[in-house]
Order: structure tokens, then C-alpha cells, then sequence
């Protein structure tokens, strides 16, 4: 009788272990399935395990192709199972591509005359997940909010940031979730941020990779009316809850979709958009909606220098600016009272109200 032996921490159980276990059951008549213990698990991951490990050891003998399961106690990180492999002397440790301690289980292999055998990647049959992306997905929150960019945008992305600058954005409601989203989408209000919030991802990663910056997905994970420090990465200099724009903003959808990833290198003024970060940072400093609107309407002559085209007027608004990269997608407007927010709001069915959202 040939047996097989594989390890790991198992903590999370899903169809990919499954599909390993078959696997590696095929190169044997006996597969015996060890697993790190929840003291093994804290000395060398200092976390807790999903499940205990009484019920862990029953799914896994759950599993029609597992023959034997075994709870480890040893300390040597990657070889917590060293005792029990040498006193049952498997034919076969089987292990995947990925195994990062490949190299001392190889050792113990030939010191027991083992074979260790590496599993080549095979086409999944389901969606790949592991136990971290499954923690993530349940850990994230069922609803997020999207965002308002007031003044410094682009100040976020790595290689335009400046040391001593500002961006100034604001959390919204209504929220998101992946049910529903009250919103067009590519639209500037941080979509992508949000979306990957919500499915368990790293919105930071996510957004630095398309080319952009962070202040999405740190405005979003932060909520509130914020100030950040320009600069690699986000660093709140301070922010408050918003309170003074409630029933003075709205957003107004141009009609054409946003694409901030493919106007990153347009030629910009950065000086004024800076500048403008640095008035709109007094506005939130004082809640003075007439500094925070000075600021974004400097903001917004760059973007017309830019080449954008020009937004239309709307009655009572004191500033006005597209949101994220502009070309399109939600436009920002500031009202100085509620009641012109309200009206303007009702008349013109491009434009939607929006309010500072603040979680504590």
C-alpha cells in the first residue's frame, strides 16, 4: 500500500483544497492529510484558527479521498508534522508549485527516503479563493460610500505628489453596495475604490496599480470630510464630519463616461491645483463653504485649461467641478443653502443631491 502524505493549515476549507486532495490521492492508495494545530498556528502566525481543531479534523475526514487525518504539534516552521512523518514513513509528500518551504521538506524526504513530488498547476475547476481572500471577503463591509474630490486631485498619485501640498475630498451618501449602486458607473466618484473595497480586495493596490492615486479608496475606508497630506501614500492631516455641506451639494452626471487611468499624463497646472488645495483646506478648517467653494472653482479653471469642456450654469450654485480626472462622468456643485440645493435639485434631472457621510 502506497501512502501520501500532504500538510498545511487547511484553516478555511474550499473547492481548491478539495481538487488538491484528489490530486494527490491519485499518486497512492492511502492519503493521510496533516494539519497545524491552533497552538502551532499562533507560534508561527500569531493568529487564531477559524474553526477548532476537533471540528477541523472532522471535515477533513469528511472527504471521501482522505484516509487519515492527523493534528501536528512540532515547532519547526514547515516541518510541524516532522514526528508524525518520520513514525508513519509516507511513500510520498506531495506538495504544490507553491509551497514556500519546498526546500526542507525535500531534505526531510531524503532523509526518510521519501519521494517528494511537486503538483504542476492544473486548469481549476472552480474560481481560485484562498483562505486570506476568504477572510477579506468576509470581513468586508456589505456597504461603502463613494466620493467628492474638493481640490488637489492628482496630488494623490505618486509621481505628481508634492511634499507640503494637500487634496481635500469628502466622503457621500447615498452608499454603495454590490446590490446596489445609485450611481452611473466610470463616473469620477471612486467607483473603483468602492467596488473593490466591497468584494475584499485592496483598493490602495488596486487603484495604484491602474496608474492613479490613493484618495479613493482612503477617503472612502475613512469617511468624513478629509484633508491629506500630498505625498506617496495617505496621510490624514485632519478631517471633520462634514456637517456644514450637508443640504449644499449635488452631482451632476455630463452624460459620457470617466476614464481617469487614460488622461493621467495630460499636461495640468499643478501649481494652481496645489494653490487650490491649500484655500479649500481653510474652507474645511473654518467651515467656510465660501473658502471650501474658492478653492474648488480654482481647482476647476485648470481643468478647463486642461481641455474640458465647460460645465453648465446652474442657478444658485457658488462652485462647481468635475470630479476625478473630468472628461466626463459627475461634475460637483456647491450651494450656499438647502433650499436652492432642493430646488435646482428638482428642476434639473441631471443633477442629484449628495451628502457628507461620516462614519465614526
Amino acid at each position: 500500500m502506497k501512502k501520501v502524505f500532504v500538510s498545511g493549515c487547511y484553516d478555511i476549507l474550499h473547492a481548491g483544497h478539495l481538487q488538491f486532495f484528489e490530486e494527490a490521492r491519485a499518486h497512492g492508495d492511502y492519503l493521510i492529510v496533516a494539519f497545524a494545530s491552533a497552538e502551532v498556528l499562533w507560534h508561527h502566525k500569531r493568529r487564531k484558527p477559524s474553526i477548532p481543531d476537533d471540528h477541523k479534523r472532522a471535515l477533513l475526514q469528511g472527504f471521501r479521498m482522505v484516509d487519515e487525518v492527523i493534528v501536528t504539534h512540532g515547532h519547526k516552521e514547515g516541518l510541524d508534522f516532522e514526528e508524525d512523518f518520520i513514525r508513519i514513513r509516507p511513500d510520498y509528500l506531495i506538495v504544490t508549485e507553491d509551497d514556500q518551504y519546498g526546500q526542507v521538506k525535500q531534505a526531510l524526504c531524503e532523509q526518510t527516503g521519501a519521494q517528494y513530488i511537486v503538483l504542476p498547476k492544473t486548469p481549476p475547476r472552480f474560481e481560485p479563493v484562498s483562505t486570506s481572500s476568504i477572510v477579506r471577503w468576509v470581513q468586508a463591509p456589505t456597504e461603502a460610500p463613494l466620493r467628492v474630490d474638493l481640490a488637489g486631485g492628482w496630488l494623490d498619485v505618486p509621481r505628481f505628489s508634492r511634499p507640503g501640498e494637500f487634496v481635500v475630498n469628502c466622503a457621500i451618501s447615498p452608499l454603495v453596495s454590490l446590490r446596489e449602486w445609485p450611481y452611473e458607473k466610470k463616473s469620477g466618484l471612486g467607483g473603483s475604490g468602492a467596488w473593490a473595497l466591497l468584494n475584499g480586495r485592496d483598493g490602495f493596490e488596486s487603484e495604484i496599480a491602474l496608474g492613479v492615486g490613493w484618495q479613493d479608496p482612503a477617503v472612502i475606508c475613512e469617511t468624513g470630510l478629509c484633508v491629506w497630506r500630498s505625498g506617496n501614500w495617505p496621510v490624514l492631516d485632519f478631517k471633520q464630519n462634514g456637517d456644514f455641506l450637508t443640504g449644499r451639494m449635488a452631482v451632476y452626471w455630463t452624460g459620457i463616461q470617466h476614464d481617469t487611468p487614460g488622461v493621467v499624463n495630460h499636461p495640468r497646472d499643478y501649481d494652481r491645483i496645489a494653490h487650490s488645495a491649500r484655500i479649500a483646506r481653510e474652507g474645511v478648517l473654518h467651515a467656510d463653504i465660501q473658502r471650501l467653494a474658492e478653492g474648488v472653482n480654482l481647482y476647476h479653471t485648470t481643468q478647463l485649461d486642461e481641455g474640458m469642456s465647460p460645465l453648465p450654469e446652474i442657478p444658485a450654485t457658488i462652485a462647481r467641478k468635475y470630479c476625478g480626472g473630468g472628461y466626463g462622468g459627475y461634475a460637483l456643485y456647491l450651494f450656499n443653502d438647502p433650499a436652492h440645493r432642493d430646488t435646482c435639485v428638482a428642476i434639473t434631472p441631471e443633477l442629484r443631491a449628495v451628502e457628507p457621510f461620516c462614519r465614526i
